[in-house]
């Protein structure tokens, strides 16, 4: 599909979580297709940088945190600024330029054709992530929990871990994103959120590069990620016993 032919009264808004980004964030702008998109919107996480004033300079929509509220937290107000702004899909973009922008139409593509929640995938080429240079602590620990994840949520996924995606509104307005966390767990319980309510999840690749400077999470977070990550699988299974907890229980939806 063009973007001259899309669909009537979609509105695509790219969000930008943002956290000392000054220097990669012209770099990633330069690679989104603009023409796919409606609006970009970045929210500083109050970063000790230039980055709010650079993003004014290149043109983008800006909000600021008056502290910082780790990256789920940044997130829950990226979502709830996008859809006050009327977007009907929302594209989470990290302005470290590490995730390639450039997966956007696939994953616009992706959501037109049904998925109400599309993820990036570094996986679905064996041994691609490890050429982009990604450490193959990660990238061993990376499958193993994805293995986990798809045997539990049942969902055909080549990765659960990643930090591009794409929301339809109708996901957002249908989970208690909010009940989420506020650090990297608040990906994966949203996965597990759109498993519990029904809504499909597609996949679409995307390039990922890691080098000297970029957002990581380290390998003791990452250690706590993968608790934390087991815990939402725990509380997945009690919810479809019927047992809910906060993060799953849905709001009431017409869809």
């Amino acid at each position: 599909m063009t973007p001259s032919a899309r669909p009537a009264g979609e509105k695509v808004i790219v969000v930008l979580p943002a956290y000392h980004a000054e220097r990669t964030l012209a770099a990633v702008l330069a690679r989104i297709p603009r023409d796919h998109v409606d609006e970009l919107v970045l929210v500083d996480d109050c970063s000790r940088d230039r980055t709010a004033e650079v993003a004014r300079e290149l043109g983008l929509v800006v909000f600021r945190n008056e502290r910082n509220l780790g990256y789920g937290g940044n997130l829950k107000v990226c979502l709830d600024i996008a859809l006050a702004r009327g977007a009907t899909i929302v594209v989470e973009v990290h302005p470290d330029d590490q995730y390639d922008p450039s997966a956007i139409p696939d994953a616009l593509a992706s959501a037109r054709a049904g998925h109400a929640l599309v993820l990036g995938s570094r996986f679905t080429a064996p041994g691609l992530a490890l050429q982009h240079g990604m450490p193959r602590w990660k990238y061993l620990a990376n499958i193993g929990l994805s293995v986990i994840a798809r045997l539990v949520l049942r969902a055909a996924l080549t990765e659960f871990h990643t930090g591009f995606r794409a929301y339809q509104r109708r996901l957002l307005e249908r989970i208690d994103y909010h009940a989420n966390a506020d650090d990297y767990l608040f990906s994966f319980e949203v996965i597990a959120q759109a498993r519990f309510a029904g809504l499909p999840i597609g996949e679409v690749p995307v390039t990922c590069r890691y080098y000297e400077g970029v957002t990581q999470i380290s390998f003791g977070n990452s250690v706590r990620y993968a608790i934390g990550m087991l815990r939402v699988l725990a509380r997945y299974v009690l919810a479809c016993a019927g047992r809910p907890g906060p993060s799953f229980r849905l709001r009431r939806s017409d869809v």
